[in-house]
């Protein structure tokens, strides 16, 4: 059988085709995976320094791979129960909403560590208050500034008592006592402690009298404290109007798509509700930062 001319050219020709898009697929997927490598490791490594700010030792290279696999797994929990080989738009939307669910699940070691920074520091100022007071005692004793701090770390506890330890440490190895006061409230980040800090460094260099400044701190801590509770109880019911308001489309949505799969899924599924449901999430998204700008009151 002899082929014809313009079969050899028009087989050569898909060959070629194929061949091109195959290279740049190679190429797009090597990108896409050197890319993705190098912000796993730059995240891992960034995310393992703000484990250790809150006394827990992960090393890069496993929060990396950990949040490799959520993201994985997190994209074929959402894409495997919408692919389809006949329904386009249903294909898609699962290729979006897995993305989308992989991308956020990749941060998610991040935002833990905020979560935690956050505990840590409101346990911190609440353990402040009291160590304020342990330290003007031992300073009315007679103590040191050095052997006030070692008082709190005697007897306080975690948090404060780590923190404190580490400053005490950095000043034992040779550290200044301004540049192990400053170490310290940039580790910790806290107003009050940076407070308290201010305080203690304007006392060292003008001869200040530290007892009666700690015991105004206190004071102010602790006032400071209980108006934020009484914030906080007067904007709860906003805060609990926002989470329901933004979660009632999508229970609904469920319980309807549960009793009346035959009407939901030709919507769902098609173009016209796939973009009816992403402007949904686009108007609740909004709905919900704007409620909680509302609620938040910085005291």
């Amino acid at each position: 059988m002899t082929l014809q001319p313009d079969t050899i050219l028009f087989w050569s020709a898909i060959v070629t085709v194929g061949l091109t898009f195959f290279g740049f697929a190679w190429c797009f997927v090597d990108i896409i995976n050197e890319g993705s490598g190098n912000y796993a490791n730059t995240m891992g490594s960034e995310t393992s320094r703000a484990f250790e700010d809150v006394f827990l030792f992960i090393s890069p290279a496993k929060i990396a791979r950990l949040g490799r696999l959520a993201a994985l797994a997190a994209f074929f929990l959402f894409f495997i129960p919408l692919f389809s080989f006949t329904n386009v738009v249903s294909t898609l939307v699962g290729v979006a909403l897995g993305l989308a669910a992989g991308a956020f699940t990749f941060t998610l070691p991040a935002r833990y560590v905020r979560f935690l920074r956050v505990r840590r520091r409101l346990k911190f100022n609440e353990q402040l208050v009291t160590a304020l007071g342990t330290m003007s005692n031992a300073l009315r004793a007679g103590f040191s500034i050095n052997q006030a701090f070692e008082s709190v770390v005697e007897t306080g506890d975690k948090p404060i008592s780590q923190e404190f330890s580490v400053f005490l440490q950095q000043l034992r190895v040779g550290m200044s006592f301004e540049d192990a006061l400053a170490s310290l409230d940039r580790r910790v980040a806290s107003d009050d402690l940076t407070l308290v800090c201010t305080s203690i460094d304007i006392a060292r260099r003008t001869g200040g009298n530290l007892t009666e400044i700690f015991d105004r701190i206190s004071t102010t801590i602790r006032d400071r404290m209980r108006i934020e509770r009484r914030v906080r109880t007067l904007t709860s019911q906003g805060r609990m109007q926002g989470m329901i308001v933004s979660a009632m489309p999508f229970i609904l949505g469920l319980a309807m798509y549960v009793m009346k799969p035959s009407v939901m899924k030709p919507f769902v599924f098609s173009l016209n509700g796939a973009a009816c449901i992403g402007g949904v999430l686009v108007l609740v998204t909004l709905g919900w930062l704007f409620i909680r700008k509302i609620v938040r009151i910085d005291v």
